[in-house]
């Protein structure tokens, strides 16, 4: 595929949650509810599916289908819908592309494939984004990691990428570096062909927003898309005051869901759902393993913190 689709990705970009029954099989009845709940919210402009957020790496080829297709009858063409390509090899990442493209998907989100922890070149980035890019005429997204572990892509490489291979649109940006993300943000977005800076710094995201970025992709929409649309449309109309109230509402979610260890954060995401009545029950695939009383209480805690439940519904449900 070599012409550049004409949908670039931006906006409030929730990322959903996979209910998983007792089981460990998929509980398809509370996914469509969570996809009805989440995209009956106004303001957000798509869905992310087979990402982080949705357990991807436990999930089969056939699951990850199954997820997309659910996704795609709930949502019935009303909003976009992201796919993720989680592969450690590329042909895998092309059969993923396809499979997406045959499914409905409106976008693909690329992550950085596991082997690059032991070291990356620019040919090899550049040899895995073709591949995709040969397989489905889909917009891509980036998925930036924090260069330290070793999948994040130098700024060169990234210039690269954004230059050659033309189905690029959107990065999500998770570079863990202030200056770095301002550096995406006025550099990527002012190419020729620009490309979005999608946000997914959730801990700081306030901050990251006023930097400039055209979106945000991020679990925690799973919980708050409401308050995240709000912000960013805070963020958007110059209104400080108002983005700073609906931050002090956000923080005490985001530094509960981002805690150490941060493979907890959609565990986290999934208890504050059934503390919200949203979900049946917060099931996780191993190696994930349920939360303790103690981790979930804080959970309660922060979402009265942040004005969610009430404190008479905290102490009822302790």
């Amino acid at each position: 595929m070599t012409h550049a689709p004409a949908y670039a990705p931006r906006g409030v970009i929730p990322a959903v949650l996979l209910p998983f029954d007792n089981d460990l099989s998929i509980d398809e009845a509370g996914f469509r509810k969570h996809l009805r709940d989440v995209s009956a919210t106004p303001g957000i402009s798509a869905i992310t599916v087979n990402a982080h957020s949705t357990e991807v790496a436990s999930c089969t080829f056939e699951e990850q289908r199954r997820v997309l297709d659910i996704a795609r009858s709930e949502v019935d063409g009303r909003i976009p819908l992201v796919n993720g390509i989680w592969a450690d090899g590329s042909l895998e990442a092309a059969r993923i592309a396809r499979m997406a493209t045959q499914g409905g998907a409106s976008a693909l989100l690329v992550f950085p494939p596991g082997p690059f922890t032991l070291g990356q070149s620019p040919e090899m980035v550049l040899a895995h984004f073709r591949r995709i890019a040969d397989a489905s005429d889909l917009p891509l997204i980036v998925f930036q990691y924090p260069l330290a572990n070793g999948q994040g892509y130098p700024k060169d490489t990234l210039l690269r990428l954004c230059h050659e291979v033309p189905s690029i649109r959107a990065i999500k940006d998770w570079v863990g570096n202030v200056p770095h993300h301002e550096w995406h943000i006025r550099t990527l977005q002012n190419l020729p062909r620009p490309v979005n800076v999608l946000t997914t710094h959730s801990s700081w995201l306030f901050a990251s927003l006023v930097l400039g970025c055209n979106g945000l992709l991020s679990g925690s929409g799973s919980v708050i898309p409401d308050l995240q649309v709000q912000l960013f449309q805070a963020v958007q109309a110059d209104d400080l005051a108002e983005a700073s109230r609906l931050n002090d509402r956000i923080e005490p979610l985001s530094r509960c869901f981002y805690a150490e260890p941060w493979a907890n954060m959609h565990n986290r995401m999934k208890e504050a759902l059934v503390l919200l009545g949203r979900l049946p029950r917060a099931v996780v695939r191993p190696p994930l393993v349920k939360l303790g009383g103690a981790e979930i209480a804080r959970v309660r805690q922060a979402l009265v913190e942040s004005g969610l439940i009430d404190e008479v519904s905290n102490s009822s449900a302790a």
